[in-house]
């Protein structure tokens, strides 16, 4: 197989059609035909089935999309890294950014890297610890943001930040920053909670235990975003990290509280591969992401959030 092969069952694959897959890639659709034939050939399975809805990939096929679409992935990365000009740091960087983190990262961290490195494209992803850390070991990610993860054989986690857990409610229930609120009586109001599984789910069910609360929770979803629909339309409290309900405070959309009585902290760390090479390019947007967060504390833009010590292990300049 070769790598125009390879395009071709990707292309396929994402379209759904033979004939706009000929378009996008500058063929006739006998060209592309023929190289999703020759490669059926090769592996001795069908690739692609034929349904009213366009071209659909088999079992086999998806496998081979998933791992033709990293090899080119790769492929590009190598070009680019290969190719630099004399001095300038090049390459393509995936990063990944917790969902509650990507409104207040995203941007300053592109426009940061586009004025330093303008060779470095970035391709950032948003997700939930559980799935960003599957992505990392997968190879679909340079670099992540995880949280309440320690180094482990597959990767390295550095600690950036440690943030506290905040009660979320509608503005009329006057919640306030400099007031915590207990556990208990956050749990004395319908929940809107995090899915079953969730890695910020566990905290909060950890917090329930220790403050011998039963929670009522009326609803449950995996999206930060709904969770906070939900409180505003009056289905509920929730409880959020407080870097992911800042605007909405600000805005007067919804009050929040810091919790007590237990207090629950996450921490945020930088996970990279352990056992995969480090371009310049990755090491250079880690540096920038870690700059963003600090400024981000230090301007008191995240809410109730901590560095790590100086003498902390875990800060030095690596990734």
């Amino acid at each position: 197989m070769d790598v125009k092969q390879l395009k071709a069952l990707v292309t396929v694959a994402e379209v759904g059609s033979v004939t706009r897959a000929a378009e996008l890639l500058h063929l006739v659709q006998p060209a592309v035909t023929r190289q999703i034939r020759t490669l059926e050939e090769e592996l001795g399975v069908a690739l692609f089935q034929r349904t009213r809805q366009g071209m659909r990939p088999t079992e086999a096929g998806g496998i081979m999309v998933d791992r033709a679409r990293r090899a080119l992935n790769e492929l590009e990365r190598a070009r680019a890294e290969v190719q630099p000009s004399p001095g300038e740091v090049t390459g393509i960087v995936t990063v990944g950014l917790l969902e509650s983190t990507s409104d207040l990262l995203a941007e300053p961290l592109v426009s940061a890297v586009g004025a330093a490195h303008p060779g470095v494209e970035l391709r950032l992803m948003t997700g939930y610890s559980g799935h960003l850390q599957q992505w990392l070991d997968d190879g679909d990610l340079d670099l992540t943001l995880l949280y309440n993860l320690d180094s482990s054989p597959s990767l390295n986690a550095r600690p950036l930040v440690r943030e506290r857990l905040w009660a979320v409610a509608p503005a009329a229930a006057g919640l306030r920053a400099d007031r915590p609120v207990a556990f208990s009586d956050v749990a004395a109001h319908p929940l809107v909670m995090p899915a079953a599984g969730h890695a910020l789910r566990t905290l909060i069910d950890a917090a329930a235990a220790r403050s011998g609360s039963a929670m009522d929770i009326a609803v449950q979803t995996n999206a930060m975003r709904v969770q906070k629909q939900l409180v505003l339309a009056g289905h509920g409290w929730t409880v959020l990290p407080g870097v992911g309900i800042a605007e909405d405070v600000a805005n007067g959309t919804l009050s929040a509280a810091p919790l007590c009585e237990p207090d629950v902290w996450r921490q945020i760390v930088l996970g990279t591969p352990r056992y995969r090479r480090v371009p310049p390019a990755v090491e250079v947007v880690a540096g920038h992401l870690v700059r963003r967060i600090d400024a981000a504390v230090a301007q008191g833009r995240w809410p109730s959030a901590e560095l790590p010590a100086p003498d902390d292990p875990g800060t030095g300049t690596g990734t």
